[in-house]
């Protein structure tokens, strides 16, 4: 059983640098995706990173100022996010794509196991 869970959510200021945590068990072959909700809105694609950790994407919007990093020893995935802004105010959540041979996907329905969210604030 796969199972997926964040942390490191928290309230920071803008201008202020966070790193997210996204540890996985069950499974080491994985494509691994950050994805983020904002309250009344829908979830949105964020970063994803390829199973052999070659290939990584990001939305426009972070590009730049959020990278996404993979711990392989132990299974963790991270993403660092600086420069915060109010706009990434959200619940950030974490999953895993296990069909490996298909290219990176950044719609959240391709993605198996989920992570049960981790709530950033971004205020002044």
């Amino acid at each position: 059983q796969v199972q997926v869970v964040e942390s490191g959510g928290k309230l920071v200021r803008p201008g202020d640098s966070l790193r997210l945590s996204c540890a996985v068990s069950g499974r080491t072959s994985y494509h691994m995706g950050w994805f983020r909700q904002a309250l009344g809105e829908e979830r949105e694609f964020v970063a994803v990173m390829s199973a052999d950790s070659g290939t990584i994407n990001y939305t426009d919007s972070v590009r730049g100022r959020f990278s996404i990093s993979r711990d392989s020893v132990n299974n963790i995935i991270y993403l660092q996010m600086d420069n915060l802004k109010p706009d990434d105010t959200a619940v950030y959540f974490c999953a895993a794509d296990v069909d490996v041979r298909l290219p990176l996907r950044r719609y959240s329905r391709a993605y198996d196991f989920w992570g049960q969210g981790t709530q950033v604030t971004v205020s002044s």
